[in-house]
């Protein structure tokens, strides 16, 4: 199946199984502004419970706060969000529809990536196993043009970037012949700036309102807090902040699902750190974030780090981590050395002295910072779309199912009498009753006992337990593994001990080092 329908269909079943919806639907929508459903606010906020413990309960010197979206003018002055909070636009004037123009630029590269990849892969199929992969790079004269036309590109895009050309930018897209996807033409305007910040106003009257915005990051309600935090904790450097939170960027080409939105949800961890010692933190949260997506189990060949060659003003060192999308390989989570840019500024702005005093050294400095931040929605889709499968079985039947960590499921167990009498739905009952207390169970009655594991396995619940006759007689219930679906007969006594310890956050937190 192409990559393309498999993306389709995650988007598809997230609506028909209750994972995310367009918001205000039946007013046909917002653009790109969804809400999550009764199984996908589950699937998040065991997303959001993996990262938050993983962060906080593993870690002695992190700590958690909740800043507010609402914060003073100002910090986004100091920030630099106010003058360089901006994306490059460029307009089709045959379609009226708007771009990015770094976006336009680098879906090119990544076409010449992909037919890179499709020769790879037809070499692979022509000469199955004594097939050489490296040889055939270096020596294939199809592949080497290819790649000579991606890394031209590349590097005359990264000069026009870093410089932050737009005449050149324009010109790029010109000479690599970009059409608009929706005319067809190359009828472009010339590409200009556009800030990405929603601006309101607070105020009882239009004369006394001030001008606010709502956050366009986490990261700032941190640094804001950072010496209330310090001296309330008595945190000694190097200590962490993490926190989870709304943002809002007016997003112009907001695209792909859940994957570029208006409104959306972070995790972020500041790590404050004595200055000079900052690309030895770098290195060591790079390793500690891609074993914390690697423990997940859906393969170090879905991730990939991403350095940054134009860092941000506020960087000295930058990376991503990437995740194999249906789309391609794209950011899930930034890892950045923003030295001590941020509190510095807040300090000159602000007028306050927020500098720490380290009593080891027994001076005060300004705290270098690495930062871990991690997209909520983006982790949410990168965990459906690896999850996702269509599965042949025996006989020529179908099934989907969603093979998601056991750990981050919506629903841990469905309890399901065989039929709807004889005391079986009081007995399924009681079992529910007794483990509902322990995570999180369902009750199913209706259909088929085959078109009830069909819909447990579409949203992942990861064991289903079946009540029948014999379950009244010697307390004993069929067990049904999602994965295999293999079944056992098991006491209901021991349901508890043989699900909990596959199921919970804690499971998940054992296996990282």
């Amino acid at each position: 199946m192409a990559q393309e329908d498999v993306f389709k269909k995650v988007v598809s079943h997230c609506k028909e199984y209750g994972f995310v919806f367009p918001s205000s639907d039946i007013y046909d929508g917002l653009g790109a502004v969804y809400d999550y459903g009764q199984n996908g606010v589950e699937l998040k906020n065991n997303i959001k419970q993996y990262w938050w413990q993983s962060m906080v309960l593993m870690h002695e010197n992190i700590v958690g706060i909740d800043s507010a979206i609402f914060m003073h003018p100002t910090i986004w002055k100091a920030s630099g969000h106010l003058d360089a909070f901006n994306d490059p636009l460029i307009d089709n004037r045959d379609s009226k529809k708007r771009y990015r123009a770094d976006v336009l630029i680098e879906e090119q590269i990544a076409k010449y990536e992909d037919k890179i990849e499709k020769e790879v892969a037809k070499a692979r199929k022509r000469f199955g196993d004594s097939f050489d992969e490296q040889k055939y790079r270096e020596t294939s004269q199809k592949v080497a043009e290819e790649q000579a036309r991606r890394d031209a590109l590349h590097e005359r895009y990264s000069k026009a970037m870093n410089a932050m050309n737009l005449e050149e930018l324009r010109q790029i897209i010109l000479d690599e012949a970009i059409v608009c996807p929706i005319s067809g033409t190359r009828n472009w305007t010339e590409v200009r700036q556009f800030n990405l910040m929603f601006k309101t106003e607070m105020g009882s009257t239009a004369d006394g309102a001030s001008t606010i915005y709502l956050r366009p990051e986490t990261a700032q309600g941190i640094f804001v807090n950072y010496l209330n935090v310090q001296k309330t904790g008595r945190m000694k450097i190097p200590f962490g902040i993490a926190q989870i939170g709304k943002a809002f960027r007016n997003e112009i080409v907001a695209r792909q699902f859940i994957f570029r939105m208006r409104e959306f949800e972070q995790m972020e961890m500041q790590f404050f750190i004595k200055p000079g010692t900052e690309l030895d933190w770098f290195r060591t949260w790079k390793e500690k974030r891609m074993a914390w997506h690697q423990n997940l189990g859906f393969g170090a060949e879905n991730y990939r780090f991403h350095d940054h060659e134009k860092l941000a003003h506020y960087a000295n060192a930058a990376t991503d981590i990437e995740f194999r999308m249906p789309f391609g390989f794209k950011e899930v989570e930034g890892i950045h050395s923003r030295t001590n840019f941020d509190l510095s500024q807040h300090e000159k702005y602000s007028g306050k002295q927020i500098k720490y005093f380290d009593p080891e050294q027994g001076e005060s400095y300004t705290p270098y910072v690495i930062e871990t931040s991690i997209g909520v929605d983006r982790m949410f889709l990168s965990v459906m779309c690896h999850s996702y499968c269509e599965e042949q079985l025996e006989g020529g039947d179908t099934r989907v199912v969603l093979r998601l960590p056991a750990a981050l499921a919506p629903v841990k167990l469905a309890v399901m009498p065989l039929i709807k009498k004889d005391g079986l739905p009081e007995k399924a009952r009681e079992i529910i009753d007794d483990l509902k207390f322990h995570f999180n169970c369902q009750y199913d009655e209706k259909d088929s006992i085959g078109k009830r594991y069909r819909r447990q396995d579409a949203i992942g619940t990861p064991y289903c337990v079946t009540v029948d006759h014999q379950s009244i007689e010697d307390n004993t219930v069929t067990i049904r593994m999602r994965d295999t679906m293999e079944q056992q007969r098991v006491e209901i006594s021991q349901l508890r001990g043989i699900i909990e310890d596959n199921v919970t956050i804690t499971s998940l937190l054992k296996k990282l080092k």
